[in-house]
């Protein structure tokens, strides 16, 4: 266990929520996290610096602990790095959510063939949010090959978290304007841009603004690790309040370097009150994913 864990349900408890809801947290076919975990251990140059993994334990181990924090609803980010993985991976996470009823049942893309054909068929079958890595993928969003994806998923309304900032690592296709051509095409696209952002955290709120679909979630920003590389400015809070109805609390566990409890005593140490984090740590998403009501 990391520092600080036994202080998350006070914190949760405190704001008088039911629990947290992560919009933001990775489980994936064993393998592929191991070698994930194994690329963080030599600190690879798309994480660019030490990244030791605070909750690395197999799955079971993983979903207790997550559990144990009263985390209500979580997501299992997956994402392809090449062609002909994506459907493989949407084929395990749809077994996972399976039998893992807390976690919204979730999948991913590449621009390749067939990437409408099986798209349409997640949403046929109750896909909650997809996952799209613009990094790791190091694939263009606005890929003519996409087109027909992103309009489906706008179509359907269902959810993107996209990592699409420079953060940790900058990438050919990273950064505001990929996404922002992909947002002119499809204004309608529900997107949660991961990490904030980071560290194009003005542009991205500049989008958020422009687009109402467009959310953000705060995985990892605000945090010591994230700070001491890419703070976030101080004279963006003002839209940060503002905008606290699209930002989403999103922590990357297990795969980040301290304790699940410093990530939301970041957000607290923001000054933004109360009804604000309430808003970020469950109830934003409750609304934008249907937790806690039917889906009939």
């Amino acid at each position: 266990m990391a520092d600080g864990d036994e202080r998350v349900g006070a914190f949760w408890r405190g704001l008088g929520l039911p629990g947290l809801i992560d919009v933001h947290t990775h489980f994936m076919p064993e393998r592929v996290m191991a070698k994930v975990w194994a690329y963080f251990d030599t600190a690879g140059p798309l994480v660019g610096r030490e990244w030791p993994i605070a909750y690395r334990f197999e799955e079971a181990g993983r979903l207790a602990v997550l559990r144990g924090f009263g985390v209500r609803a979580f997501t299992s980010m997956i994402y392809p790095h090449k062609p002909g993985m994506a459907r493989w991976l949407n084929g395990w996470a749809a077994e996972f959510a399976a039998r893992t009823p807390d976690c919204l049942r979730t999948a991913t893309f590449y621009p390749e063939a067939g990437a409408e054909a099986y798209v349409r068929h997640e949403l046929a079958e109750g896909v909650r949010v997809f996952k799209a890595h613009v990094q790791v993928g190091a694939y263009d969003p606005a890929d003519v090959r996409l087109d027909p994806v992103w309009g489906a998923v706008a179509e359907a309304g269902v959810p993107v978290v996209v990592h699409c900032g420079s953060g940790p690592a900058p990438g050919e296709h990273t950064g505001p304007e990929p996404i922002a051509r992909v947002l002119a095409r499809h204004p309608r696209l529900r997107l949660v841009i991961a990490h904030m952002g980071t560290p194009e955290y003005a542009e991205f709120l500049d989008l958020a603004q422009r687009y109402p679909g467009v959310h953000l979630d705060t995985t990892m920003a605000f945090t010591d690790f994230a700070e001491r590389a890419a703070p976030f400015p101080k004279e963006e809070r003002g839209r940060l309040a503002d905008l606290g109805g699209r930002v989403l609390f999103g922590s990357d566990f297990p795969n980040i370097p301290y304790g699940y409890a410093h990530a939301l005593e970041a957000l607290e140490r923001l000054g933004m009150g109360e009804e604000w984090l309430r808003g970020v740590c469950y109830g934003n998403a409750a609304r934008l994913f249907g937790v806690g009501r039917s889906r009939a």
